[in-house]
């Protein structure tokens, strides 16, 4: 897939993204978790004391997953670094956008406060690298 074909992708719908941490003992952890897109980066939030929230303090590297389950398949597959903002302002744009996308307009905003709290951390990753392929199985 092109870039814009990846983007397509990984907006479409409310698919979720399966985020890869590394534990602290080395181990990998992987978790689903909602997200939108700002340019070429995916933003998500998540408590600053969730297991993901303290692996990523740790360690900002990451890989993250979206696919579509369904024939003939397809997925795009990123690594990269992670920076992290405990910002209010920024936490509740985003966290306004992210409810929007998956629990729709009318819940936006309830999502939105939900998430720009103290404790709560703001994600960013960059890809470093994007593995895009549709219709695997095509």
């Amino acid at each position: 897939m092109s870039t814009d074909e990846w983007k397509r992708f990984v907006l479409e719908g409310t698919r979720t993204a399966k985020l890869a941490t590394v534990a602290r003992d080395g181990s990998a952890r992987v978790v689903p978790v909602w997200f939108v897109l700002d340019g070429d980066a995916f933003v998500i939030t998540t408590g600053s004391e969730s297991a993901k929230g303290k692996a990523m303090r740790r360690d900002p590297r990451v890989a993250l997953l979206v696919d579509d389950e369904r024939p003939p398949f397809s997925f795009v597959s990123v690594r990269g670094r992670v920076t992290l903002s405990e910002d209010p302002d920024a936490l509740l744009v985003w966290g306004t956008r992210i409810g929007g996308r998956y629990m729709g307009a009318d819940r936006a905003e309830e999502f939105g406060r939900r998430n720009a709290v103290p404790g709560e951390l703001l994600v960013r990753l960059v890809p470093e690298r994007v593995v895009a392929e549709a219709d695997v199985a095509g």
